[in-house]
């Protein structure tokens, strides 16, 4: 129930962490966000766009899978709980400031196509774009494991939608990309939309050798009895549904999840209103941490 005190430390520690973006990173007086940008913009890319987000694209991996990747030394030195937030903490600026410079500038370059105001491609493409938000790893709705009230754990799972793809992710980001790309037909979007979804791909490799790390033979098992590709392992006979399956899709988060996939939707031209001030805001030189870091030279 939210009024179990564990609910109470979730969004408490939720807020926390989201504050601590908000000033180390977003708002422009007080965080880096902007002097990053504008160090890729300006030193790395020299203006060019298409080597900025190519820059993310490289970046976030590294620090997103890397992180990930190091969660068990890392989990042995600070522990489960400290490491999630070692985790979140940069994957979360980094992935605010691609989205703002993906809306901001996914009208860039060439333009291959235009088919935005065919009414059937944009109607095909909200659909693909609302369904793939129900493609979710199940531990995402483990929410007070994600916010480090209880502690993070890697889980292996086999029901739900992993017997119709053991990495459902990959498969949504994939159908989000081809939605956005089908409506946006520039080559700075279709060079942000193979970055993310090579990224999960990468992360497919990545995430089953993790797993396998962890839970060995059990893995190994669950490994064989499902498939990456959707309903392969079922039409190759390895995975069966249940009769009652529908059971293991039915989760109270999916309507919250549809609830903000269909606000995301309307609030579109607020985000890019807000990727336009952040553009034109430019930016403002240093921030908070400044005096620590002049006192620690």
């Amino acid at each position: 129930a939210l009024g179990e005190a564990g609910w109470v430390t979730f969004f408490a520690a939720v807020a926390t962490i989201l504050t601590a973006v908000a000033v180390l990173w977003i708002y422009p007086p007080t965080g880096y966000g902007d002097d990053f940008v504008a160090f890729l913009e300006n030193d790395i890319a020299h203006g060019n766009p298409h080597l900025v987000t190519l820059a993310f694209g490289i970046i976030f991996p590294i620090v997103h899978s890397g992180l990930a990747s190091l969660r068990p030394l890392g989990e042995k030195i600070v522990g489960a709980r400290f490491w999630r937030v070692i985790f979140a903490f940069p994957s979360l600026c980094l992935a605010y400031s691609w989205i703002v410079y993906f809306i901001a500038h996914a009208h860039d370059g060439v333009q291959f196509y235009d088919i935005s105001q065919i009414g059937w491609v944009h109607g095909l493409a909200w659909i693909t774009n609302f369904a793939s938000f129900l493609f979710l790893y199940p531990s995402v709705y483990n929410l007070k494991e994600v916010a480090a009230v209880e502690k993070p754990k890697i889980h292996l799972w086999e029901t739900g939608i992993i017997r119709i793809t053991r990495h459902p992710q990959y498969v949504g980001q994939t159908m989000w990309s081809a939605a956005h790309l089908a409506m946006v037909g520039t080559s700075f979007t279709a060079l942000t939309m193979a970055l993310l979804v090579g990224h999960h791909a990468f992360a497919c490799w990545n995430g089953d050798r993790r797993l396998e790390a962890e839970h060995g033979e059990n893995f190994l098992k669950i490994k064989e009895r499902t498939s990456i590709i959707p309903f392969q392992a079922i039409l190759d006979g390895r995975q069966t549904l249940p009769k009652d399956y529908y059971k293991e899709l039915i989760r109270a988060p999916f309507v919250l999840i549809a609830v903000g996939s269909i606000g995301a939707y309307f609030a579109h031209p607020y985000m890019q209103a807000g990727a336009a001030l952040a553009k034109n805001t430019g930016l403002v030189s240093g921030g908070i941490l400044d005096p620590l870091f002049l006192e620690l030279n």
